[in-house]
């Protein structure tokens, strides 16, 4: 489709009317808002909002996923042009009304209130009924985000692509705060249903996964992503749902931007299919985490990510169209 006239090329992130719609407007200016969609915090009439949070003090080896939000939301531009490839003509764009609502804004010295803004920041979005879907960020940020959706939905399935489980224990989960045990903690808390969860794409070892059955990548290459995602389904049920991405758990060939790459690692076609073949499961939020711009070559780590995203709003929406 033809770009419009230049004479309406307008912001869409300061100026849409609407919060429905694709946008075609030049990919390369502008504000980077998510999909090119308005930033707000009203949440008036808004079913789902986009929420950045650039947060890397938790991380073991390199950091710099602070900047990951800002190089999605560029990273996601490119798509706002057409519906998403693979859902039988469903465009969760002209379909949802979307908004970006920013990022969460904290003191990065503070970092002990961390957790608790994080975890407010996510109930003032779920306490207008709106769904939540969170850009990253080291995974520390799923464990404040998943006491946000607990409180609200009561425990929740948990599905988690990632190279690692993150369910090394944690011994002091009050005052320390680290990427690689957030499940245990979640665990531990109450907040995930450990019958009804499932680990994607694992390619590290751990001793103890605490009962969450671990499907590694090797059985994603040798099985394929639509039996896996069968396999999920299954185990999730009917259950209320949260997806957390790890994009290291894309191989480092398509994912080289993250903290702690691992090879052998899903394929982003496998992740694709993996994705779309969960339709229809009762998905509540979600996040894509631990995107490091400084390491991501060709910025194909954030346009990754983006997908990731976009295949989560998806998943929100198929049940409900």
């Amino acid at each position: 489709m033809a770009l419009e006239d230049s004479k309406t090329q307008v912001d869409l992130a300061l100026t849409r009317e609407g919060l429905k719609g694709l946008a075609h407007e030049n990919a390369f200016g502008g504000i980077p808002s998510f999909l090119r969609r308005r930033y707000t915090k009203d949440l008036t009439g808004v079913d789902v909002a986009i929420t950045g949070v650039p947060f890397d003090q938790a991380v073991t080896n390199r950091s710099g996923t602070r900047l990951g939000p800002r190089a999605i939301r560029e990273a996601s531009s490119l798509q706002p042009f057409d519906p998403p490839y693979g859902w039988d003509g469903y465009s969760p764009l002209e379909e949802l009304a979307i908004v970006d609502y920013g990022d969460l804004a904290f003191d990065y010295a503070q970092t002990g209130s961390f957790p608790e803004l994080l975890q407010a920041h996510i109930e003032r979005i779920l306490a207008a009924d709106v769904a939540a879907i969170s850009l990253g960020g080291d995974h520390s940020i799923t464990l404040p985000i998943l006491r946000a959706h607990a409180a609200k939905h009561g425990p929740l399935a948990l599905i988690q692509v990632d190279a690692h489980t993150d369910t090394w224990p944690e011994f002091d989960p009050k005052t320390r705060i680290d990427h690689g045990t957030f499940c245990y903690t979640a665990v531990k808390e109450g907040l995930i249903d450990v019958a009804r969860s499932v680990h994607v794409g694992i390619r590290t070892v751990v001793e103890d996964n605490l009962g969450i059955e671990i499907i590694d990548a090797r059985q994603v290459h040798e099985r394929g992503p639509s039996a896996i995602a069968e396999r999920v389904r299954t185990v999730v049920g009917e259950a209320p749902v949260y997806l957390s991405f790890d994009i290291d758990g894309l191989d480092p060939a398509f994912a080289p931007g993250t903290g702690t790459p691992v090879w052998g690692g899903l394929s982003s076609g496998q992740a694709a299919i993996f994705l779309r073949d969960l339709a229809g499961i009762n998905l509540v939020g979600g996040d894509v985490v631990e995107v490091s711009p400084p390491f991501d070559t060709g910025g194909i780590t954030a346009v990754a990510a983006a997908h990731v995203a976009m295949e989560l709003l998806c998943l929100w929406g198929w049940p409900r169209r």
